[in-house]
Protein backbone atom coordinates (compact mmCIF):
# COMPACT_ATOMS: atom_id res chain seq x y z
CA UNK A 1 0.00 0.00 0.00
CA UNK A 2 1.63 3.08 -1.35
CA UNK A 3 1.15 6.31 1.16
CA UNK A 4 3.17 8.73 2.58
CA UNK A 5 4.83 7.92 5.69
CA UNK A 6 2.10 10.69 7.27
CA UNK A 7 -0.86 8.25 6.39
CA UNK A 8 0.57 5.27 7.20
CA UNK A 9 1.59 6.72 11.04
CA UNK A 10 -2.11 7.51 11.32
CA UNK A 11 -2.78 4.20 9.92
CA UNK A 12 -0.46 2.52 12.50
CA UNK A 13 -1.66 5.05 15.50
CA UNK A 14 -5.60 3.54 14.51
CA UNK A 15 -4.80 0.45 14.83
CA UNK A 16 -2.91 0.59 18.21
CA UNK A 17 -6.25 2.38 19.62
CA UNK A 18 -8.00 -0.33 18.09
CA UNK A 19 -5.66 -3.16 19.16
CA UNK A 20 -5.42 -2.11 22.60
CA UNK A 21 -9.51 -2.05 23.00
CA UNK A 22 -9.72 -5.70 21.37
CA UNK A 23 -7.01 -7.02 23.38
CA UNK A 24 -8.44 -5.99 26.76
CA UNK A 25 -11.86 -7.70 25.58
CA UNK A 26 -10.27 -10.94 24.74
CA UNK A 27 -7.77 -10.91 27.05
CA UNK A 28 -10.03 -10.61 29.76
CA UNK A 29 -11.77 -13.99 29.01
CA UNK A 30 -8.09 -16.24 30.09
CA UNK A 31 -8.69 -14.58 33.60
CA UNK A 32 -12.31 -15.35 34.34
CA UNK A 33 -11.06 -18.55 36.84
CA UNK A 34 -8.29 -15.86 38.46
CA UNK A 35 -11.04 -13.33 39.00
CA UNK A 36 -13.49 -16.44 40.85
CA UNK A 37 -10.95 -17.52 43.14
CA UNK A 38 -9.63 -13.82 43.75
CA UNK A 39 -13.30 -12.17 44.24
CA UNK A 40 -14.88 -15.35 45.29
CA UNK A 41 -17.63 -14.88 42.73
CA UNK A 42 -20.14 -16.19 40.30
CA UNK A 43 -20.58 -16.49 36.87
CA UNK A 44 -23.32 -13.72 37.30
CA UNK A 45 -19.81 -11.56 38.84
CA UNK A 46 -18.09 -12.53 36.19
CA UNK A 47 -20.30 -11.24 33.57
CA UNK A 48 -20.15 -8.11 35.06
CA UNK A 49 -16.64 -7.76 34.68
CA UNK A 50 -17.17 -8.23 31.24
CA UNK A 51 -19.78 -6.49 30.80
CA UNK A 52 -18.87 -3.43 32.57
CA UNK A 53 -16.75 -2.49 30.12
CA UNK A 54 -18.69 -3.73 27.26
CA UNK A 55 -21.83 -1.38 28.62
CA UNK A 56 -20.22 1.91 28.87
CA UNK A 57 -18.50 1.17 25.30
CA UNK A 58 -21.04 0.55 23.80
CA UNK A 59 -23.74 3.70 25.03
CA UNK A 60 -20.96 6.25 24.33
CA UNK A 61 -19.70 5.50 21.07
CA UNK A 62 -22.20 7.23 19.89
CA UNK A 63 -21.55 10.58 21.55
CA UNK A 64 -17.53 9.77 21.13
CA UNK A 65 -18.12 10.01 16.88
CA UNK A 66 -19.75 13.41 17.24
CA UNK A 67 -17.14 14.90 19.62
CA UNK A 68 -14.93 13.35 16.87
CA UNK A 69 -16.80 15.38 14.32
CA UNK A 70 -16.76 18.51 16.49
CA UNK A 71 -13.47 18.65 18.19
CA UNK A 72 -11.20 16.94 15.57
CA UNK A 73 -11.00 13.39 15.66
CA UNK A 74 -7.28 12.97 15.88
CA UNK A 75 -7.76 15.26 19.86
CA UNK A 76 -10.69 13.23 21.00
CA UNK A 77 -8.53 9.91 19.77
CA UNK A 78 -5.67 11.28 22.06
CA UNK A 79 -8.14 12.05 25.25
CA UNK A 80 -9.24 8.10 24.77
CA UNK A 81 -5.73 6.59 24.74
CA UNK A 82 -4.64 8.62 27.88
CA UNK A 83 -8.18 7.57 29.90
CA UNK A 84 -7.95 3.98 28.67
CA UNK A 85 -4.48 3.35 29.66
CA UNK A 86 -5.08 5.24 33.58
CA UNK A 87 -7.99 3.12 33.73
CA UNK A 88 -6.19 -0.10 33.25
CA UNK A 89 -3.69 0.98 35.90
CA UNK A 90 -6.17 1.35 38.52
CA UNK A 91 -7.73 -2.17 37.06
CA UNK A 92 -4.40 -3.68 37.74
CA UNK A 93 -4.57 -2.37 41.86
CA UNK A 94 -7.82 -3.53 42.15
CA UNK A 95 -8.55 -5.19 46.13
CA UNK A 96 -12.03 -5.54 45.35
CA UNK A 97 -14.28 -6.74 42.36
CA UNK A 98 -16.46 -3.57 42.71
CA UNK A 99 -13.68 -1.34 42.36
CA UNK A 100 -12.23 -3.67 39.91
CA UNK A 101 -16.03 -3.44 37.42
CA UNK A 102 -16.13 0.40 38.29
CA UNK A 103 -12.51 0.62 36.93
CA UNK A 104 -13.49 -1.32 34.13
CA UNK A 105 -16.76 0.81 33.40
CA UNK A 106 -14.02 3.99 32.50
CA UNK A 107 -11.91 1.42 30.59
CA UNK A 108 -15.17 1.65 28.55
CA UNK A 109 -15.28 5.33 28.56
CA UNK A 110 -11.50 5.50 27.21
CA UNK A 111 -12.55 2.89 24.64
CA UNK A 112 -15.48 4.24 23.12
CA UNK A 113 -13.37 7.37 22.30
CA UNK A 114 -10.59 5.66 20.67
CA UNK A 115 -12.93 3.23 18.29
CA UNK A 116 -14.89 5.60 16.15
CA UNK A 117 -12.15 8.02 15.85
CA UNK A 118 -9.79 6.06 14.96
CA UNK A 119 -11.72 5.34 11.72
CA UNK A 120 -12.76 8.91 11.26
CA UNK A 121 -8.49 9.48 10.63
CA UNK A 122 -7.94 6.61 8.58
CA UNK A 123 -11.25 8.05 6.68
CA UNK A 124 -9.21 11.62 6.58
CA UNK A 125 -5.72 10.10 6.07
CA UNK A 126 -7.05 8.27 2.88
CA UNK A 127 -9.25 9.87 0.98
CA UNK A 128 -8.89 7.70 -2.02
CA UNK A 129 -11.26 4.82 -1.69
CA UNK A 130 -9.25 1.72 -2.66
CA UNK A 131 -6.28 2.79 -0.32
CA UNK A 132 -8.83 3.23 2.18
CA UNK A 133 -10.19 -0.15 2.24
CA UNK A 134 -6.89 -1.50 2.66
CA UNK A 135 -6.14 0.40 5.03
CA UNK A 136 -9.36 -0.77 6.92
CA UNK A 137 -8.25 -4.09 5.90
CA UNK A 138 -4.76 -4.09 8.12
CA UNK A 139 -7.10 -2.18 10.94
CA UNK A 140 -9.28 -4.84 11.23
CA UNK A 141 -6.47 -7.34 10.72
CA UNK A 142 -4.43 -5.67 13.60
CA UNK A 143 -7.28 -5.67 15.58
CA UNK A 144 -8.40 -8.97 14.95
CA UNK A 145 -4.94 -10.42 15.42
CA UNK A 146 -5.32 -8.93 19.02
CA UNK A 147 -8.66 -10.31 19.94
CA UNK A 148 -7.10 -13.96 18.83
CA UNK A 149 -3.45 -13.41 20.46
CA UNK A 150 -5.32 -11.72 23.78
CA UNK A 151 -6.26 -14.87 25.03
CA UNK A 152 -2.62 -16.75 23.84
CA UNK A 153 -0.98 -13.71 25.99
CA UNK A 154 -3.42 -13.56 28.30
CA UNK A 155 -2.81 -16.81 29.18
CA UNK A 156 0.97 -16.38 29.68
CA UNK A 157 0.32 -13.71 31.56
CA UNK A 158 -1.69 -14.95 34.47
CA UNK A 159 0.04 -17.96 34.68
CA UNK A 160 3.43 -16.51 35.04
CA UNK A 161 2.67 -13.02 36.71
CA UNK A 162 -0.87 -12.92 37.84
CA UNK A 163 -4.32 -11.75 36.66
CA UNK A 164 -3.06 -8.26 36.92
CA UNK A 165 -0.49 -8.59 34.74
CA UNK A 166 -3.26 -8.42 31.89
CA UNK A 167 -3.87 -4.91 32.57
CA UNK A 168 -0.57 -3.58 33.05
CA UNK A 169 0.84 -5.10 29.49
CA UNK A 170 -2.06 -1.56 27.82
CA UNK A 171 0.66 0.74 29.72
CA UNK A 172 3.16 0.59 27.29
CA UNK A 173 1.23 -0.11 24.37
CA UNK A 174 -0.92 3.37 25.55
CA UNK A 175 2.02 5.49 25.74
CA UNK A 176 2.94 4.28 22.32
CA UNK A 177 0.06 5.04 20.98
CA UNK A 178 0.27 8.43 22.56
CA UNK A 179 3.74 9.10 20.74
CA UNK A 180 2.78 7.89 17.58
CA UNK A 181 -0.66 9.68 17.21
CA UNK A 182 1.12 12.45 17.91
CA UNK A 183 3.73 12.04 15.55
CA UNK A 184 2.21 11.17 12.17
CA UNK A 185 -1.67 12.16 12.27
CA UNK A 186 -2.23 15.44 11.30
CA UNK A 187 -4.26 17.66 13.45
CA UNK A 188 -8.12 18.15 12.22
CA UNK A 189 -10.44 21.12 12.70
CA UNK A 190 -14.14 19.72 13.50
CA UNK A 191 -16.30 19.97 10.65
CA UNK A 192 -19.99 19.85 13.04
CA UNK A 193 -20.80 22.36 15.97
CA UNK A 194 -23.65 21.31 16.71
CA UNK A 195 -24.94 20.83 20.37
CA UNK A 196 -24.58 17.44 21.96
CA UNK A 197 -27.09 15.72 22.38
CA UNK A 198 -27.34 14.66 26.47
CA UNK A 199 -30.96 13.64 27.00
CA UNK A 200 -29.90 11.04 24.68
CA UNK A 201 -27.04 9.79 25.74
CA UNK A 202 -28.76 9.83 29.41
CA UNK A 203 -31.27 7.47 27.98
CA UNK A 204 -28.94 5.68 26.26
CA UNK A 205 -27.33 4.83 29.23
CA UNK A 206 -29.96 3.99 30.95
CA UNK A 207 -31.49 1.65 28.89
CA UNK A 208 -28.15 -0.29 27.99
CA UNK A 209 -27.73 -0.14 32.06
CA UNK A 210 -31.34 -1.57 32.77
CA UNK A 211 -31.26 -4.17 29.93
CA UNK A 212 -27.55 -5.68 31.38
CA UNK A 213 -28.62 -5.73 34.90
CA UNK A 214 -32.08 -7.74 34.44
CA UNK A 215 -30.43 -9.87 32.06
CA UNK A 216 -27.49 -10.61 34.39
CA UNK A 217 -28.98 -11.01 37.31
CA UNK A 218 -32.01 -13.18 35.94
CA UNK A 219 -29.28 -16.34 36.12
CA UNK A 220 -29.09 -15.95 40.42
CA UNK A 221 -32.72 -14.19 41.11
CA UNK A 222 -34.53 -15.87 38.76
CA UNK A 223 -37.09 -13.90 35.97
CA UNK A 224 -39.94 -13.13 38.62
CA UNK A 225 -37.81 -11.55 40.62
CA UNK A 226 -39.04 -7.38 41.36
CA UNK A 227 -35.15 -6.16 40.59
CA UNK A 228 -35.18 -8.39 37.17
CA UNK A 229 -38.50 -7.34 35.92
CA UNK A 230 -38.13 -3.79 36.78
CA UNK A 231 -34.92 -3.26 35.27
CA UNK A 232 -36.33 -4.71 32.31
CA UNK A 233 -39.56 -3.13 32.13
CA UNK A 234 -37.03 0.51 32.22
CA UNK A 235 -34.82 -1.07 29.93
CA UNK A 236 -38.04 -0.87 27.62
CA UNK A 237 -39.23 2.89 28.63
CA UNK A 238 -35.33 4.36 28.33
CA UNK A 239 -35.32 2.77 25.08
CA UNK A 240 -38.50 3.96 23.69
CA UNK A 241 -37.47 7.12 25.62
CA UNK A 242 -34.10 7.64 23.27
CA UNK A 243 -35.99 7.09 20.13
CA UNK A 244 -38.36 9.45 21.04
CA UNK A 245 -35.93 12.01 21.69
CA UNK A 246 -33.76 11.68 18.66
CA UNK A 247 -36.55 11.82 16.42
CA UNK A 248 -37.22 15.14 17.85
CA UNK A 249 -33.81 16.74 18.71
CA UNK A 250 -32.56 19.33 16.29
CA UNK A 251 -29.11 17.86 16.92
CA UNK A 252 -29.47 13.83 17.78
CA UNK A 253 -26.75 11.75 19.24
CA UNK A 254 -27.81 9.13 16.69
CA UNK A 255 -29.28 10.69 13.12
CA UNK A 256 -32.09 8.58 12.42
CA UNK A 257 -31.99 9.11 8.61
CA UNK A 258 -28.97 7.51 8.38
CA UNK A 259 -31.03 4.40 8.57
CA UNK A 260 -32.84 5.21 5.56
CA UNK A 261 -29.79 4.12 3.47
CA UNK A 262 -29.93 0.69 2.78
CA UNK A 263 -26.01 -0.62 3.40
CA UNK A 264 -25.85 0.93 6.32
CA UNK A 265 -28.86 -0.11 8.18
CA UNK A 266 -27.58 -3.89 7.44
CA UNK A 267 -24.44 -3.38 7.91
CA UNK A 268 -25.58 -2.26 11.87
CA UNK A 269 -27.62 -5.21 12.33
CA UNK A 270 -25.24 -7.31 10.92
CA UNK A 271 -22.92 -5.57 13.80
CA UNK A 272 -25.16 -6.99 16.18
CA UNK A 273 -25.17 -10.47 14.96
CA UNK A 274 -21.71 -11.20 14.99
CA UNK A 275 -20.26 -9.86 18.14
CA UNK A 276 -23.43 -11.43 19.79
CA UNK A 277 -22.51 -14.62 18.59
CA UNK A 278 -18.46 -13.95 18.62
CA UNK A 279 -18.07 -12.89 22.06
CA UNK A 280 -21.36 -14.89 23.80
CA UNK A 281 -19.15 -18.13 22.63
CA UNK A 282 -15.89 -16.35 23.76
CA UNK A 283 -17.46 -16.34 27.11
CA UNK A 284 -18.65 -19.87 27.05
CA UNK A 285 -15.57 -21.24 25.67
CA UNK A 286 -13.60 -19.83 28.13
CA UNK A 287 -15.75 -21.20 31.02
CA UNK A 288 -16.07 -24.37 29.28
CA UNK A 289 -11.73 -24.71 29.10
CA UNK A 290 -11.57 -23.82 32.39
CA UNK A 291 -14.36 -24.84 34.43
CA UNK A 292 -15.29 -28.02 33.14
CA UNK A 293 -11.86 -29.53 31.00
CA UNK A 294 -9.57 -27.74 34.20
CA UNK A 295 -7.33 -25.63 31.79
CA UNK A 296 -4.78 -23.40 33.10
CA UNK A 297 -5.17 -19.66 31.97
CA UNK A 298 -2.03 -20.76 29.90
CA UNK A 299 -3.89 -23.15 28.47
CA UNK A 300 -6.85 -21.98 27.52
CA UNK A 301 -4.81 -19.26 25.96
CA UNK A 302 -3.27 -21.42 23.74
CA UNK A 303 -6.56 -23.15 22.96
CA UNK A 304 -7.67 -20.29 21.34
CA UNK A 305 -4.51 -20.02 19.20
CA UNK A 306 -5.75 -21.38 15.62
CA UNK A 307 -7.67 -18.43 15.06
CA UNK A 308 -4.67 -15.72 15.62
CA UNK A 309 -3.34 -16.93 11.85
CA UNK A 310 -6.59 -17.04 10.34
CA UNK A 311 -7.99 -13.65 11.88
CA UNK A 312 -5.09 -11.43 10.52
CA UNK A 313 -5.19 -12.84 6.91
CA UNK A 314 -8.44 -13.17 5.92
CA UNK A 315 -9.00 -9.63 7.42
CA UNK A 316 -6.53 -8.75 5.26
CA UNK A 317 -7.79 -10.49 2.52
CA UNK A 318 -11.08 -9.08 3.31
CA UNK A 319 -9.83 -5.31 2.78
CA UNK A 320 -8.39 -6.17 -1.11
CA UNK A 321 -11.12 -8.25 -2.22
CA UNK A 322 -14.07 -5.70 -1.56
CA UNK A 323 -13.99 -2.89 -4.22
CA UNK A 324 -13.52 -6.36 -6.37
CA UNK A 325 -15.74 -8.47 -5.22
CA UNK A 326 -18.53 -6.02 -3.29
CA UNK A 327 -19.80 -6.15 0.28
CA UNK A 328 -22.64 -8.01 -0.44
CA UNK A 329 -20.92 -11.28 -1.84
CA UNK A 330 -18.28 -11.01 0.99
CA UNK A 331 -20.52 -10.58 3.57
CA UNK A 332 -22.35 -13.20 2.75
CA UNK A 333 -19.55 -15.70 2.21
CA UNK A 334 -18.34 -14.75 5.66
CA UNK A 335 -21.64 -14.63 7.52
CA UNK A 336 -22.38 -18.45 6.12
CA UNK A 337 -18.27 -19.86 6.82
CA UNK A 338 -18.67 -18.49 10.46
CA UNK A 339 -22.20 -20.39 11.03
CA UNK A 340 -20.98 -23.47 9.53
CA UNK A 341 -17.38 -23.45 11.84
CA UNK A 342 -19.99 -23.29 14.94
CA UNK A 343 -22.34 -25.67 13.79
CA UNK A 344 -19.31 -27.92 13.28
CA UNK A 345 -18.88 -27.48 16.96
CA UNK A 346 -22.54 -28.35 18.13
CA UNK A 347 -21.37 -32.09 19.05
CA UNK A 348 -18.48 -30.77 21.60
CA UNK A 349 -18.46 -32.55 25.10
CA UNK A 350 -16.41 -32.82 27.95
CA UNK A 351 -14.73 -35.32 27.28
CA UNK A 352 -14.04 -34.56 23.81
CA UNK A 353 -11.14 -34.87 21.78
CA UNK A 354 -9.78 -30.63 21.63
CA UNK A 355 -8.62 -31.70 18.42
CA UNK A 356 -11.83 -32.07 16.98
CA UNK A 357 -12.82 -27.80 17.43
CA UNK A 358 -9.42 -26.77 15.67
CA UNK A 359 -10.91 -27.06 12.02
CA UNK A 360 -14.59 -25.86 13.32
CA UNK A 361 -12.75 -22.70 14.96
CA UNK A 362 -10.78 -22.22 12.30
CA UNK A 363 -13.57 -22.05 9.69
CA UNK A 364 -15.50 -19.87 12.39
CA UNK A 365 -13.01 -17.51 12.92
CA UNK A 366 -12.43 -17.27 9.23
CA UNK A 367 -15.85 -15.98 8.50
CA UNK A 368 -16.05 -13.55 10.94
CA UNK A 369 -12.41 -12.05 10.05
CA UNK A 370 -14.12 -12.02 6.62
CA UNK A 371 -17.54 -10.03 7.83
CA UNK A 372 -15.77 -7.48 10.69
CA UNK A 373 -13.78 -5.07 7.98
CA UNK A 374 -15.95 -5.63 4.72
CA UNK A 375 -18.96 -4.35 7.01
CA UNK A 376 -17.14 -1.44 8.52
CA UNK A 377 -15.67 -0.41 5.39
CA UNK A 378 -19.26 -0.66 3.65
CA UNK A 379 -20.82 1.78 6.29
CA UNK A 380 -18.09 4.20 6.05
CA UNK A 381 -18.43 4.31 2.14
CA UNK A 382 -22.32 4.44 2.61
CA UNK A 383 -21.75 7.80 4.37
CA UNK A 384 -20.46 11.61 3.70
CA UNK A 385 -17.44 11.50 5.06
CA UNK A 386 -18.50 14.44 7.37
CA UNK A 387 -20.70 11.86 9.09
CA UNK A 388 -17.89 9.25 9.55
CA UNK A 389 -17.13 9.56 13.09
CA UNK A 390 -21.08 9.47 13.52
CA UNK A 391 -21.61 6.36 11.57
CA UNK A 392 -18.47 4.81 12.69
CA UNK A 393 -19.90 5.02 15.95
CA UNK A 394 -23.06 3.83 15.24
CA UNK A 395 -21.73 0.51 13.71
CA UNK A 396 -19.19 -0.18 17.03
CA UNK A 397 -22.33 0.27 18.92
CA UNK A 398 -23.98 -1.92 17.60
CA UNK A 399 -21.34 -4.22 17.39
CA UNK A 400 -20.89 -3.52 21.11
CA UNK A 401 -24.51 -4.05 22.18
CA UNK A 402 -24.43 -7.55 20.36
CA UNK A 403 -21.37 -8.91 22.43
CA UNK A 404 -22.81 -7.48 25.21
CA UNK A 405 -26.25 -9.41 24.50
CA UNK A 406 -23.97 -12.13 24.03
CA UNK A 407 -22.67 -12.26 27.06
CA UNK A 408 -25.60 -11.73 29.46
CA UNK A 409 -28.19 -14.23 27.51
CA UNK A 410 -25.05 -16.86 27.44
CA UNK A 411 -24.25 -16.56 30.76
CA UNK A 412 -27.66 -17.01 31.87
CA UNK A 413 -27.98 -20.20 29.65
CA UNK A 414 -24.67 -21.70 31.57
CA UNK A 415 -24.90 -20.30 34.77
CA UNK A 416 -25.15 -23.63 36.50
CA UNK A 417 -21.57 -25.16 36.29
CA UNK A 418 -22.15 -28.32 37.21
CA UNK A 419 -21.47 -30.46 33.89
CA UNK A 420 -24.28 -31.77 32.21
CA UNK A 421 -26.34 -28.26 32.78
CA UNK A 422 -23.23 -26.39 31.72
CA UNK A 423 -23.29 -28.35 28.29
CA UNK A 424 -27.17 -28.15 27.47
CA UNK A 425 -26.74 -24.64 27.88
CA UNK A 426 -23.44 -24.43 25.66
CA UNK A 427 -24.88 -26.75 23.01
CA UNK A 428 -28.11 -24.52 22.85
CA UNK A 429 -25.90 -21.08 22.86
CA UNK A 430 -24.15 -22.59 19.98
CA UNK A 431 -27.29 -23.31 17.85
CA UNK A 432 -28.62 -19.82 18.82
CA UNK A 433 -25.21 -18.75 17.00
CA UNK A 434 -25.85 -20.69 13.70
CA UNK A 435 -29.71 -19.15 13.21
CA UNK A 436 -28.25 -15.88 13.91
CA UNK A 437 -25.34 -16.16 11.67
CA UNK A 438 -27.40 -17.40 8.56
CA UNK A 439 -30.28 -14.96 9.26
CA UNK A 440 -27.52 -12.27 8.91
CA UNK A 441 -26.10 -13.83 5.64
CA UNK A 442 -29.92 -14.21 4.26
CA UNK A 443 -30.18 -10.27 5.21
CA UNK A 444 -27.08 -9.47 3.20
CA UNK A 445 -28.32 -11.55 0.30
CA UNK A 446 -31.36 -10.14 0.00
CA UNK A 447 -30.55 -6.40 1.35
CA UNK A 448 -27.63 -5.42 -0.33
CA UNK A 449 -26.67 -4.88 -3.58
CA UNK A 450 -24.22 -6.49 -5.64
CA UNK A 451 -21.88 -3.28 -6.27
CA UNK A 452 -20.88 -1.71 -3.10
CA UNK A 453 -21.72 1.78 -2.30
CA UNK A 454 -19.87 4.66 -2.57
CA UNK A 455 -19.63 8.02 -0.72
Amino acid sequence: MSSSPSARGTLLAASLGFAVVLLDVSVVNVALDAFRHEFATDVAGLQWVINAYTLIFAALLLTSGSLGDRYGARRVFLFGFLVFTLASGTCALANSLPLLIVARVVQGLGAALLVPNSLSMLQQAFPDREKRSRAVGWWGAIGGSSVAAGPVLGGMLVTHLGWRSIFLINLPIGLMGVYVTLRYAAPQAGSHRRSLDWSGQGTAILALAALTMGLTEAGSLGWQHHLVLGSLLLAVMAALSFIWIQARSRSPMLPLELFRIRTFTVASVIGVVVNFAYYGLIFVFSLFFQVQQHFSAQLTGLAFLPMTAVLMLTSVLAGRLISRLGARILMVTGLTLAALGYMLLTPVSVEGSYLLLVAPMLLAAGGIALTVPTMTNATLSSVDASRAGVASGVLNSARQVGGMLGVAIFGFLVRDTAPQAFMRGMHLSIEVSVALLLLGSALCLFGLRQAPSTA
